[in-house]
């Protein structure tokens, strides 16, 4: 099932709306800064929330996603430069990015396992149907012509 660990013991994401919330805030604040110059003061405020968020998706993260987020998306240092803050709220906003691309190819891959066993019962019945109806024509049939 979507949003769940390979041996659906757990969860993938434990709160996939709040993943959406996070997502959708990442991505309008990387577009809103991206253009602007940013003082001494919003920098650090972006660092802020840069780690926040991240902090807060780990929360919601299964191990194996808390793991890939630690190793794509690294921790910025004390004092980091306007630069790498952009650079790591883009790295976070790519991420999530692919973890919806993945959340939606394993919908589809779903949606296509379900239509395949779907159509595998279809014609296991058309075969027994057709198994089943000489037998019932030759009992209801009183050989007559009519």
């Amino acid at each position: 099932m979507v949003g769940e660990a390979e041996d659906d013991s757990e969860p993938m994401v434990s709160e996939p709306l709040k993943l959406v919330r996070i997502a959708s805030m990442t991505q309008a604040m990387l577009v809103e800064v991206r253009n602007i110059e940013l003082d001494e003061n919003a920098v650090t405020r972006l660092q802020n929330v840069h780690g926040r968020t991240v902090a807060s998706l780990r929360d919601i993260m299964s191990d194996e996603l808390r793991d890939e987020l630690d190793a794509v998306v690294l921790p910025l240092r004390e004092g980091a430069t306007e630069a790498e803050v952009r650079l790591a709220q883009a790295q976070l906003a790519g991420w999530l990015e692919g973890l919806f691309h993945g959340i939606r190819a394993s919908l589809w891959g779903q949606q296509v396992a379900v239509q395949r066993a779907a159509m595998q019962n279809l014609e296991a019945l058309h075969a027994l149907d057709a198994k089943e109806s000489p037998t019932k024509a030759d009992e209801n049939s009183s050989g007559l012509y009519l």
